[in-house]
C-alpha cells in the first residue's frame, strides 16, 4: 500500500551532493544556484555520454533539499537546507497527507505564508514510499524515476511533463522565506530533462 502521494517534488532541506555519491546532509554545504543549458552538452558526440552528462545536471535539482525533504527515507519529512527531521514530528501516513487529525494542510496552506515562515502549495504532501530518494545515489534515483512501478505509473512522456509543469515540482523554485530555491528555472529544468530523455535516458552506475 502506498504511504504517500506522488509529488516528484524536489522540495525543502539539506545538501545535496549532486552528481554521484549519496546525498550529504551537511548544513554548510554549498548548494548549486544555476543550471547549465542543454545546449552546453550538444557537443558530446556519444549519446550515452551526453545523456549521463545531462542527468548530472538534472541531479542538481533532484538532489536539492527542496526536493529531497519531501522524498524522505522514512515516513517522516525533513526540512530546511540541513534536512533536519520535520518539527513538529509528523508522518505522511495514508496518502502522504498526514495522519488523521494532523493533516499537512493544517499548517501548509494553498501558498507560502511567509509571516509565519510556513511553506504552502495546494498539492502539499509527501512522495510515496516507493519514491523515497534520501540516502540513494543519483544513479539509484535515476533508475527509480524511470520505473513506472516507482514513479506513479508514468511513461517517459508523462514523467517529462510532470517535471516541466507540475505546480508542486515548481514550488521548489519559489519556496518563499529564506529557503534556498532549486537552481535555474523549472523551464530550464524541463528542457534539460527532455534532452536527457531524447538522448536515451541513460542512468549513472
Amino acid at each position: 500500500m502506498k504511504r504517500r502521494h506522488f509529488a516528484l517534488l524536489l522540495l525543502a532541506g539539506g545538501v545535496a551532493a549532486v552528481a554521484g555519491g549519496r546525498a550529504a546532509t551537511r548544513a554548510d554545504a554549498v548548494l548549486p544556484t544555476s543550471l547549465r543549458p542543454a545546449s552546453d552538452f550538444a557537443a558530446i558526440a556519444d549519446p550515452a555520454q551526453r545523456s549521463l552528462a545531462l542527468f548530472g545536471e538534472v541531479g542538481k535539482v533532484l538532489q536539492h533539499p527542496r526536493c529531497m525533504n519531501c522524498h524522505p527515507a522514512t515516513d517522516r519529512p525533513t526540512q530546511t537546507d540541513a534536512m533536519r527531521p520535520h518539527m513538529p514530528g509528523v508522518v505522511g501516513a495514508e496518502g502522504g497527507i498526514g495522519a488523521p487529525g494532523l493533516h499537512c494542510n493544517a499548517c501548509h496552506q494553498q501558498e507560502n505564508y511567509d509571516v509565519a515562515g510556513v511553506p504552502g502549495n495546494p498539492k502539499w504532501a509527501l512522495a510515496p514510499a516507493e519514491m523515497a530518494w534520501q540516502g540513494k545515489t543519483i544513479g539509484e534515483i535515476c533508475r527509480q524515476i524511470k520505473d513506472p512501478e516507482r514513479n506513479g505509473g508514468r511513461d517517459m512522456a508523462a514523467l517529462q511533463e510532470h517535471m516541466a509543469t507540475d505546480e508542486l515540482v515548481g514550488w521548489g523554485w519559489h519556496p518563499g522565506g529564506d529557503r534556498t530555491p532549486v537552481p535555474g528555472t523549472q523551464a530550464q529544468f524541463g528542457i534539460l530533462f527532455k534532452a536527457w530523455v531524447d538522448s536515451g535516458a541513460h542512468c549513472p552506475a
